[in-house]
């Protein structure tokens, strides 16, 4: 079993910037790919950003050059810089992780401001 825990959600303005975390704890050894997803209001869960244990990342399109995902492998902890928010951007993340199963954060909310 893997457990996950998010912080760093909160309240921004367009065009600011958040910075997420995610502490993973329990079976972290078999943690293979983690990552972020979010859920808008009335949309479905979406991909943000994904990262392996070798480093090898994948961001969804609306992420690239914006998002920035990273992982401490050390700290078991996966990160993702958000800059240059858009009110359309307003949802909750769910930090991932991939470990013989699926594994999901409870999220945190990020609300972003016009």
């Amino acid at each position: 079993q893997v457990q996950l825990v998010e912080s760093g959600g909160g309240l921004v303005q367009a065009g600011g910037s958040l910075r997420l975390s995610c502490a993973a704890s329990g079976s972290i050894g078999s943690i293979n790919v983690m990552g972020w997803y979010r859920q808008a209001p009335g949309k479905q869960r979406e991909l943000v950003a994904v990262i392996s244990s070798g480093g090898i990342t994948t961001y969804a399109d609306s992420a690239k050059g914006r998002f920035t995902i990273s992982r401490d492998n050390a700290k078991n902890t996966v990160y993702l810089q958000m800059n240059s928010l858009t009110p359309k951007e307003t949802a909750v993340y769910y930090c991932y992780a991939f470990a013989q199963g699926q594994y999901w954060g409870k999220g945190t909310l990020v609300t972003v401001s016009s």
